[in-house]
């Protein structure tokens, strides 16, 4: 059975490391996403004083940038960033990467939650660059174009 772009997005946004998230118009900055396709959301783990958390108190619009070659997906996602109070969601999304950033782990008071329910995503979807190279110089070879992927708006 063929996945369908929706299903390719959400199996390649669990491999995506680090994605960059603007929201308010403002700079985008690397995050790194937690995706849960059961939620519809994308969340992150920020801190309290962080930009972008202001922006997610007032649920602000924000767009994911994606460019992620070892993943195989790129393209931009639209959607609306909200801060979250969801303690139990955060526990379940709590990992040593996030432990990282902040000096009191989990403790930390200045850790927050955001979660980014995604409304429409352009996206790209290769199966690497060792396919992307091969099918560059097959279409040069033969005067084709090359097969790079899928391609695809999606509406959540």
């Amino acid at each position: 059975m063929t996945a369908t772009l929706k299903e390719t997005f959400w199996n390649k946004m669990d491999k995506t490391h680090v994605v960059l998230l603007g929201a308010n118009g403002g700079n985008p900055v690397p995050m790194s996403p937690l995706p849960r396709e059961d939620d519809n959301a994308i969340w992150f783990i920020t801190a309290a004083d962080h930009d972008t958390f202001d922006a997610a108190k007032s649920g602000a619009s924000a767009d994911i940038y994606l460019s992620d070659s070892s993943g195989g997906i790129y393209g931009t996602i639209k959607g609306t960033l909200s801060a979250s109070q969801d303690e139990d969601k955060l526990d379940e999304l709590w990992s040593p990467m996030a432990a990282a950033w902040f000096e009191n782990g989990r403790e930390d008071d200045s850790v927050r939650l955001m979660k980014y329910t995604p409304s429409e995503a352009e996206i790209w979807s290769s199966d690497g660059n060792a396919k992307y190279l091969f099918e560059t110089i097959k279409a040069n070879v033969t005067d084709s174009t090359p097969d790079t992927g899928e391609y695809g708006t999606i509406h959540f």
